[in-house]
């Protein structure tokens, strides 16, 4: 039988209406074969990284178990994405329906073509750690630290937790 592992997952929505898309997407993950959805954080509002010109994005993150491989887990994220209408922007870090990212699935260090664990740019992103934060504080990202550490030492460029 196969054992479950925690799996934490950024959401983000910058798109037709993007606090309802994140939510959705929400939804959808606690429907998922072979896992639960454990925790979520509150959404978060946040300046675009990429292009400017971009509308504000709507971020959250989500605490899953599940039985599904870290490759399996990426594959059902992109299945929701694609059920919700998502298509490869054109432009990287362009605008986007959905986005769904696989941040770390249990204590796994994977480096694979379309696959890398912990998510590269984790540490680095304020849309990611401080929803990461509220619901993963103490969670250790390999070769990197404590989420709770990270959170702190990121710049804040705007990140702004909506009322709910």
């Amino acid at each position: 039988m196969l054992r479950w592992r925690p799996a934490y997952v950024a959401l983000g929505s910058n798109l037709g209406q993007p606090a309802t898309q994140v939510r959705d997407a929400l939804d959808r993950l606690a429907s998922l074969s072979s896992t639960l959805l454990v925790a979520r954080s509150r959404l978060w509002a946040t300046p675009p990284m990429g292009p400017p010109g971009q509308p504000d994005y709507v971020n959250a993150v989500a605490g899953l178990l599940t039985r599904l491989g870290p490759r399996e887990l990426l594959g059902e994220l992109q299945a929701v994405e694609r059920a919700m209408g998502r298509s490869r922007p054109p432009l990287r870090w362009g605008p986007r329906l959905i986005d769904l990212d696989l941040l770390a699935c249990g204590a796994e260090t994977v480096a694979e073509p379309g696959l890398s664990l912990p998510h590269p740019g984790l540490h680095q992103r304020d849309f990611v750690l401080y929803p990461l934060a509220e619901i993963a504080p103490q969670l250790w990202i390999p070769g990197r630290g404590r989420v709770s550490t990270l959170a702190g030492a990121v710049e804040n460029r705007g990140s702004v937790a909506l009322g709910e």
